[in-house]
């Protein structure tokens, strides 16, 4: 890439289910001058999430979507390649919010500085990141696992689902997971240490559930939706937490909702029975817990009590297919774009 021009991604057009390349546009530009008070960023690390699928809907939704022409939003993390900022100096690594592009102006607000010789820079994008702190907040402020809990969670190789079922074991609860491929399970049980992994592609994953919680649901960490939803509902015990952080088999979902029978009246029927808690919840919410999860998570690292794992992409351009996999869980762990050394 000519090195005077900044690269960057835009949203060409809102998608109808599953984003297609198209959706997406290449442009490039100056790279910009910061101006008094401004810092020059070099973006070295994109992070590439399944929030930003609701961005690209132009939907009334708890964050502004994304315009068309504007670049895709996303968390990043950067090196200062110049600073009029007298908080910030040249080299300086930092987490910012930059979206897809190679270089981008800041006037600091907003940006926390790494010490990339504590752990790698691109744990601020997961484990130590939003993801992390997403999973560190909802399991604690909503789903409060007491110990001998069984607390269950979807999409558990992934950046949250992972994270969520090693603190509940933390925290003295039994962790099932429930993963797609026998490669995932693997990863869940034996590397993560989940006392039990179900594959949700199993033809007869429901009774496979069951049997991985042969006292019920405590507390079940909802990421998914859909047929995960509706084999975990029945096991919920009295009285048991549900906090709800995505809906990632959803999201690719025309606006019109399918046909089939209403089962809410069914639902809420059991929600008022068993006096389930079911909450969603954005992570930012709990922004003034930060701190206290980054002195906690950082420790459980060093003790080897918090594993994490890294699917590292090589290359902005290729952002889009990267994220578009990521849709229908073809990642291995958090996914990032790596976009300059």
């Amino acid at each position: 890439m000519n090195q005077t021009l900044n690269q960057r991604i835009l949203l060409a057009s809102r998608p109808q289910g599953l984003p297609q390349l198209e959706n997406f546009r290449f442009a490039e530009e100056p790279i910009p001058v910061p101006g008094s008070g401004e810092l020059l960023l070099e973006i070295l690390y994109l992070s590439l999430d399944p929030y930003m699928r609701g961005r690209m809907d132009d939907a009334k939704s708890y964050a502004r979507p994304v315009g068309i022409g504007e670049v895709m939003e996303g968390g990043t993390v950067a090196r200062v390649l110049a600073s009029r900022h007298g908080g910030f100096a040249v080299g300086d690594i930092v987490l910012s919010h930059a979206g897809w592009q190679r270089y981008a102006l800041s006037n600091g607000e907003n940006l926390r500085k790494l010490d990339p010789s504590l752990v790698p820079p691109s744990t601020a994008l997961g484990v130590l990141g939003m993801p992390g702190f997403t999973a560190w907040a909802g399991l604690r402020e909503i789903g409060r696992p007491q110990p001998g809990e069984t607390v269950v969670v979807a999409a558990a190789s992934g950046a949250v689902g992972s994270v969520v079922g090693q603190i509940a074991r933390i925290r003295g609860a039994r962790a099932v997971g429930i993963a797609g491929g026998p490669d995932k399970c693997a990863f869940v049980h034996d590397e993560l240490g989940f006392d039990a992994v179900v594959d949700h592609r199993a033809p007869d994953f429901a009774a496979r559930l069951a049997d991985a919680c042969p006292q019920g649901i405590d507390v079940y960490f909802e990421n998914v939706g859909g047929k995960v939803w509706d084999a975990v509902f029945p096991l919920l015990n009295d009285f048991a937490r549900v906090p709800v952080c995505g809906l990632i088999s959803q999201y690719n979902a025309l606006p019109q909702a399918e046909p089939g029978p209403d089962r809410l009246a069914l639902m809420m029927r059991d929600v008022l029975k068993k006096s389930l808690l079911i909450r969603g919840f954005i992570q930012r919410e709990f922004a003034g817990l930060r701190p206290e999860f980054l002195r906690e998570a950082e420790n459980w690292i060093a003790n080897g009590q918090l594993r994490y794992r890294e699917d590292i992409v090589d290359g902005l351009e290729q952002a889009p297919a990267a994220f578009i996999d990521l849709l229908q869980g073809r990642n291995f762990g958090k996914l990032v774009i790596r976009v300059a050394d």
